[in-house]
């Protein structure tokens, strides 16, 4: 559900950034109209609601990572053991 709504709000910020875009394009600097910052404070806003969902999800385990050179506190040394055979002399 977490990561549902973080793409959610991902997809929420493309579109407030192509309307911005549209109505800076459309609006050619008339002072009268002020979509285009409309636009900024909704973006800001969902940014903010975004950065607040990612802190969520790694405070309570939610969203970590899976990465496989990083097995963690324990370190490489314990998980890749090194099998040594008899010695043999020379």
């Amino acid at each position: 559900m977490l990561k549902f709504l973080i793409v959610l709000f991902m997809v929420m910020l493309v579109g407030s950034l192509v309307s911005g875009a549209y109505f800076l394009m459309v609006d050619q600097g008339d002072k009268t109209k002020r979509r285009t910052l409309n636009s900024l404070g909704v973006r800001l806003g969902l940014a903010i609601g975004l950065m607040s969902l990612i802190i969520f999800g790694v405070a309570t385990g939610q969203l970590g990572h899976r990465n496989p050179w990083d097995n963690g506190p324990q370190g490489a040394a314990s998980s890749n053991p090194v099998k040594e055979g008899p010695v043999r002399d020379q």
